[in-house]
């Protein structure tokens, strides 16, 4: 039996004499008393009955009852008000509620600030814990088997806790008396007992309890009442008169427990003093006191009255600055950009230039993949190597291991014991400015690798390439301009003809080019290709028709020469053609080649050529089985020397190139002295100067010979090399030829990043625009599904099951993203080989093209569809109402948006860039140059998540599109494993729970629940018929693992991670590369990291 709890009862005499206050209220100035809350009446002896706290005077009193007292015993409290007497807040918004019914503002922004230094939210909220932030109510049930056996109705006991008054919204009305005191009253069966005063109290708060200290204590029995003097027997008055002296309530939250110690309680129950239980507690007060007391960041009340956390405040700064970064990037490109159209570049506008190319001992040997290394690129490594495809070329690459700076590095011993395979035995050759060169043979030749070989697009895995390759300059300085032509034609679908080559145009030609001289490019292109009349018809793609097969080739040779190239290379141009649209480009080809301008020197691979088309070339070098068979003119003179070295002779009228094909299949004696053919006159390495007069040399009367009089010049390491002319010819020729190794120096793209960026951009919204399929879909499913999780959890309750409803709904959405966020990567996968093209042709920086992607597809395809979503959900679901706790479950949905898409579109595209990492494959060639590796690895957003690392590792190792969404859906099944919903975090064994640091859904599940639990959500539910009133927060962290106070952790942490996920790229690139060297320009990166 747990003793009634007893607070003495003190009779407070008027200071006029003319009235005594019960319950210590006090007299005021006009002889009325004022009264405690909960009581009225003349002499505040009458209880209250119903109503609410901020009612004060107005509320409803108590009758007289059977046992001789005030009674409230048939009085009922209001929602949200509980105890006895109903003055115990019991819900998060009904102080708000009841102050703005008493006449208060409707809102914390209408409630003035306590003192005028004070800042923060002034809303009312319901403090239900045991701890004291102004003053607070808190009502327990008085059991002890004691006092039962002598009073065996119910028995109350009701304490007012005051710390500080002028912290309290009412004073007076929901505090009284001075700053660290106490007031009691015991209650049974609903009538007043006794009532006590407490003075000088301090509160000691500690994880889960509180206990209140006092000073003095003072105790007054109601005379006639069942403890004070009704039954003789049972008379408590002397007991209750006498306490005195300290006293310490000591309160548990989580067990919603107390204990009223006083000594003679003590003596008489024990050294637990007087136990009280099922508290309930409760206390309006402003959030700003309540966010004070805990040390969270004091918020601040704007001018116009709304109220902003540190946490907004914060967002707000990084806002500005990153805004004022962006502004002043703009104004420094919108600068560069200017200057750069401003000036003239001489050396890039210089025409009437002529370029050949030269290429002498080149080999390649293939070797076992992944001999000799963990990686499958052996011992290849291409130092100064160049992406060719692009105006951004200075000269063609040279091939490392040929007498060079620096040898090639040599195989591993254990790549020695394997059998090597040599594609590409000793090649030799030249083309002249305004002469087309035909590489024909069979099929395994080795004609497309000789290709990737000579225009720096080498298809080589796991091989070493050894040789020289070199510019023939003659006129004129600047960098030569290199021209491409997959046999693959990649073109942008969505745009017109017209359209791509202005792109094009833009993009390639020097910055400081008019407009209406880029115009007038394209448009001479067009004529030049006969494409005039699919100028204004889309390119069109697999799903949609467009243009013809010739033309798209004759597009994509377009594509190439409309920044002016000076020599144009192709791999199978007339393959999939007819033979009409194949002699269209045969003849374009001809005549960009026969120029008498600009003559180009033309290089083509040809599969299976007809006669007609044959004939158009002027030079032939023809391969078996990667050995060269033949190299010089064109017509018959193959024939003429084929025949003189055994070959089978060719029957008259049948096509010499079909004739030069069966000759090579079925193998015949290589021409002696390393490729020079002695029938035909020609040197596989240089031009004979008694040859005969190409077309360009009829025109201009310019012989072999006085082309390389003192006007050859090799463009390598900054010098010019002139050709001697005395003495044997071939001797000094050989002797004076110069390896081209590539400057390091100049401008990389013909545009600024301005200019890459704004015409990205352009396209994008073309695309977006002529393409609207995927934007409604996004926007379609967004609703659908935002209307179908707030109606499958609609307006959750405050229950245990309604909490566990509410965080399954914010993951519910989480997961909806995840699996959205997948399109990204099969967007991807579609736009790779135009993006491997484009950038490899150096039309632009990868950089640029990650910018236009962020503005023309994460924004209205992942961040607008999120935005939807969000506030359909979050207003059905009946999460918290507040603006701040919205905005910031927006702002955390987005940065999960972005995330798990910029983890596909920044490192799929970049890194996919050679098609795989994993196989040096036809795309850009300069390993720490050119290639964008380090570009990206120092450019990342930094506050990506970690997911982003794994992705990379897909993005780059899968090229297939299936698996990699396969691994993609496997990774985002991990992280909803280790997000905290299914299981909790703590419960996981040690083992296993450090996973859940990589998984992003964890991070964005833990802000959201935080972000609603902050709020002050409070779980009300009945348990097997007993109540429960806790904090949201204990059943977070009991059911989930989450911790109250992560939301800022669950944000920042994974940009904490940025430098070592840096480090990891690095390190990683430079194992891909076979080279230990790091790049300058990475090392300052990594040191910055």
């Amino acid at each position: 039996m747990h003793l009634v709890w007893v607070f003495g009862l003190g009779l407070v005499a008027s200071a006029t004499a003319q009235a005594t206050c019960d319950n210590f209220g006090t007299v005021k100035s006009d002889g009325s008393c004022e009264c405690p809350p909960g009581f009225g009446g003349a002499t505040c002896s009458e209880p209250a009955c119903g109503g609410n706290l901020f009612n004060g005077p107005q509320r409803t009193l108590s009758q007289n009852s059977s046992t001789g007292g005030m009674s409230f015993a048939g009085c009922g409290c209001q929602d949200g008000w509980g105890g006895a007497g109903c003055n115990v807040c019991r819900s998060p918004s009904i102080c708000q509620t009841a102050f703005s019914a008493a006449g208060g503002p409707s809102s914390g922004s209408g409630l003035s600030p306590i003192s005028p230094s004070q800042v923060g939210n002034q809303t009312l909220t319901c403090a239900t814990q045991s701890r004291v932030y102004a003053a607070q109510q808190m009502s327990c049930a008085v059991i002890n088997p004691t006092l039962q056996a002598l009073f065996p109705l119910s028995a109350n006991l009701n304490i007012l806790r005051t710390l500080d008054p002028t912290l309290s919204p009412s004073p007076n009305v929901t505090s009284f008396g001075t700053a660290g005191s106490a007031f009691a009253q015991v209650f049974y069966d609903g009538v007043e007992q006794f009532y006590c005063q407490a003075g000088g109290c301090k509160q000691t708060v500690g994880n889960d309890t509180t206990d209140w200290a006092c000073e003095s204590l003072k105790c007054r029995c109601r005379p006639g009442t069942a403890f004070c003097g009704a039954q003789k027997n049972t008379d408590l008055s002397t007991v209750l008169n006498s306490l005195s002296g300290s006293l310490t309530v000591s309160c548990t939250t989580s067990s919603a427990s107390c204990a009223f110690k006083q000594s003679l309680l003590q003596a008489l129950f024990g050294s637990g003093g007087l136990g009280l239980s099922n508290c309930v507690f409760g206390e309006c007060v402003r959030q700003s006191v309540v966010d004070s007391a805990l040390g969270i960041a004091p918020e601040v009340t704007t001018a116009g009255g709304e109220s902003l956390s540190g946490g907004v405040i914060a967002g707000l700064a990084v806002i500005g600055v990153i805004v004022l970064a962006v502004a002043i990037l703009v104004a420094w490109g919108c600068l560069l950009q200017r200057r750069a159209r401003a000036t003239r570049n001489e050396k890039q506008t210089a025409s009437g230039r002529r370029v050949g190319v030269e290429w002498k001992n080149v080999y390649y040997v293939v070797y076992p993949s992944g001999s000799g290394s963990l990686l499958p690129f052996g011992g290849l490594r291409r130092r100064n190597a160049v992406p060719v495809g692009s105006t951004s070329v200075v000269e063609l690459h040279d091939l490392e291991g040929s007498g060079g700076e620096k040898p090639l590095p040599s195989l591993p011993s254990s790549a020695n014991h394997v059998k090597s395979k040599t594609l590409l035995s000793g090649l030799s050759g030249s083309v002249r400015p305004g002469q087309m060169l035909a590489i024909l043979g069979p099929s395994g030749a080795g004609k497309t690798t000789l290709i990737g070989i000579l225009a720096g697009r080498s298809g080589a895995m796991g091989g070493r390439v050894s040789g020289d390759v070199g510019f023939t300059i003659d006129g004129g300085e600047g960098r030569v301009k290199v021209g491409f032509v997959d046999q693959t034609d990649v073109l942008p679908p969505n745009l017109t003809v017209i359209e791509a080559l202005l792109f094009a145009a833009k993009l390639k030609l020097p910055e400081s080019t008019p407009p209406a001289e880029k115009l007038a490019r394209v448009e001479h292109v067009i004529r030049q290709l006969g494409l005039s009349e699919v100028a204004h018809s889309r390119i069109g793609g697999n799903t949609e028709r467009g243009l013809s097969g010739g033309e798209r080739r004759r597009v994509s040779i377009a594509l190439e020469i409309v920044a002016g190239v000076e020599v144009l290379v192709l791999d199978e141009p007339t393959s999939g053609l007819d033979s009409v649209s194949a002699a269209n480009v045969a003849r374009v080809l001809a005549e960009l080649a026969h120029d008498p301008e600009n003559p180009v020197a033309v290089i083509a691979s040809i599969h299976q050529p007809s006669s007609r088309l044959y004939h158009q070339f002027d030079q032939i070098l023809l391969l078996s089985r990667g050995e060269q068979v033949y190299f010089g003119p064109g017509g018959t003179a193959p024939v003429r020397s084929l025949e003189s070295r055994g070959a089978r002779g060719m029957e008259e009228g049948y096509n010499v190139a079909d004739w030069l094909l069966e000759v090579a299949s079925e193998g015949v004696q290589p021409p002696s002295r390393g490729g020079y053919d002695t029938s035909v006159g020609t040197r596989a390495s240089v031009y004979d100067p008694k040859a005969q007069p190409n077309f360009y040399d009829q025109e201009h009367g310019i012989t072999s010979e006085k082309k390389l009089d003192g006007s050859m010049r090799y463009r390598g390491g900054g010098g010019k090399v002139s050709v001697e002319e005395d003495g044997d010819r071939s001797t000094k020729e050989e002797s004076n030829m110069v390896r081209v190794v590539r400057g390091r120096g100049g401008q990389k793209y013909a545009a600024t990043f301005l200019t890459q960026v704004q015409v990205l951009c352009g396209r994008e919204w073309k695309n977006l625009k002529r393409d609207k399929t995927l934007f409604y879909m996004h926007l379609g499913v967004a609703c659908i599904l935002g209307i179908f999780t707030g109606g499958l959890y609609f307006k959750v309750g405050v229950t245990i099951s309604g909490f566990q409803n509410r965080v399954g709904s914010l993951f519910f959405m989480g997961s909806l993203l995840a699996f959205s966020s997948l399109s990204a990567l099969y967007n991807l996968v579609e736009i790779r080989p135009l993006f491997t093209r484009e950038r490899a042709g150096g039309y632009y920086s990868p950089a640029a093209w990650l910018v236009s992607r962020v503005l023309f597809d994460v924004l209205p395809l992942r961040i607008a569809p999120t935005l939807v979503m969000t506030c359909i959900t979050y207003w059905m679901v009946g999460l918290s109402p507040e603006a701040a706790r919205f905005f910031k479950a927006l702002l955390v949905l987005v940065l999960y948006a972005l995330a798990m898409t910029l983890f596909v579109s920044s490192f799929h595209a970049s890194f996919s860039e050679r098609g795989n990492l994993w196989k040096y494959g036809s795309g850009t060639v300069d390993w720490f140059g050119q290639f964008p590796f380090w570009e990206l690895a120092f450019s990342y957003d930094p506050a990506l998540p970690p997911i982003d690392i794994a992705n990379f590792l897909l993005a780059t190792s899968f090229r297939n599109g299936g698996v990699a969404i396969l691994l993609s859906a496997l990774f985002n099944l991990f992280t909803m494993t280790y997000a905290g919903f299914f299981v909790n975090l703590s419960a996981i064994p040690p083992v296993l729970r450090w996973l859940q640091y990589f998984s992003i859904l964890k991070y964005l599940l833990e802000a959201l629940a935080v972000n609603e639990v902050g709020s002050g959500l409070m779980i009300q539910d009945t348990l097997e018929g007993v109540p429960v009133n806790v904090s949201a927060s204990l059943i977070m962290e009991l059911l989930f693992g989450f911790g109250e106070n992560n939301y800022y952790r669950c944000i920042l942490v994974p940009r904490t991670w940025a430098p070592s996920k840096k480090k990891f790229l690095c390190c990683l690139s430079v194992r891909l590369g076979g080279s230990s060297e790091v790049p300058a320009a990475a090392k300052e990166n990594l040191t910055a990291a």
